[in-house]
């Protein structure tokens, strides 16, 4: 599979490329979770820019409502809740694709999700979370987690075509959440295709302790590539038997009815 030119990706040494917009963004991207609030050199240090130009694009984001000042502290403003809307909004599947995940909850007791691929790291786009708690951190939409530790991840990274794959490999930093984590790239490779012949991909406990997730590849009815869906579940609860028995056909036939329902 090749890339067409018009989905071609800009290089930032290319004249159309505007740097300025890639460094507001990335200040935006800068908070998260752990960094909720933080101060000019914070932002700097944590985007790799001198103070000075951290300082205008934080100040410029505050002009423009999508930043709060408190003191020496800057934090996100509701505003920022918008750009996650318009990609909502532009994406109409999400309420169909959103009763169908609160379907495998019913039937399943397990939290399930759609995430997208974006960069090295999986966007959560849609959530029907379980009562009981998987992780440390709260998943919830617009949570992001590295690629090559998330079922989702690697079926998503399944999809990619050669090139991009091979690149992506190149740079990736492996670094290990726990002693199950895969720090080898030819090792993650070998899982990226296993995914890519059966169709699903399993992830054991690699980055979370006691975390088992499977995921499938969802597409429309055109056969475009939505995302992917997963089941989270406890390692001690779910084993691999149940998860590809049981909670595998769920998601494949789920994936079947997303296909069924979603036209571009």
């Amino acid at each position: 599979m090749e890339t067409s030119p018009q989905e071609a990706t800009l290089s930032p040494d290319d004249r159309d490329f505007v740097t300025a917009l890639a460094s507001g963004l990335e200040v935006i991207q800068a908070f998260d979770e752990a960094h909720p609030r933080m101060t000019l050199s914070e932002v700097a240090a944590r985007t790799g820019m001198n103070r000075a130009k951290a300082r205008r694009f934080l100040l410029t984001l505050h002009a423009l409502g999508y930043m709060r000042k408190q003191g020496r502290s800057f934090e996100l403003a509701p505003k920022v809740l918008q750009l996650g809307y318009a990609f909502l909004s532009a994406n109409d599947y999400r309420g169909v694709i959103q009763q169908y995940l609160e379907e495998i909850t019913a039937e399943s007791g397990e939290s399930s999700s759609l995430g997208v691929l974006d960069g090295d790291e999986v966007t959560y786009v849609a959530r029907s979370a379980a009562r009981h708690r998987l992780m440390a951190i709260t998943l919830s939409v617009g949570t992001r987690l590295p690629a090559a530790y998330t079922s989702m991840g690697r079926v998503l990274l399944a999809q990619l075509p050669a090139a991009e794959l091979d690149a992506y490999l190149a740079r990736v930093t492996l670094e290990p959440h726990t002693e199950r984590s895969v720090t080898d790239p030819a090792t993650l490779r070998a899982r990226i295709e296993e995914a890519r012949e059966q169709g699903y991909a399993i992830v054991d406990q690699e980055l979370d302790p006691g975390l088992r997730s499977l995921a499938v590849p969802a597409f429309d009815g055109g056969g475009k590539l939505i995302g992917a869906i997963n089941v989270s579940t406890n390692a001690a609860r779910i084993d691999h038997e149940t998860l590809t028995r049981r909670l595998l056909p769920l998601l494949q036939q789920t994936a079947r009815r997303i296909r069924d329902a979603v036209h571009r």
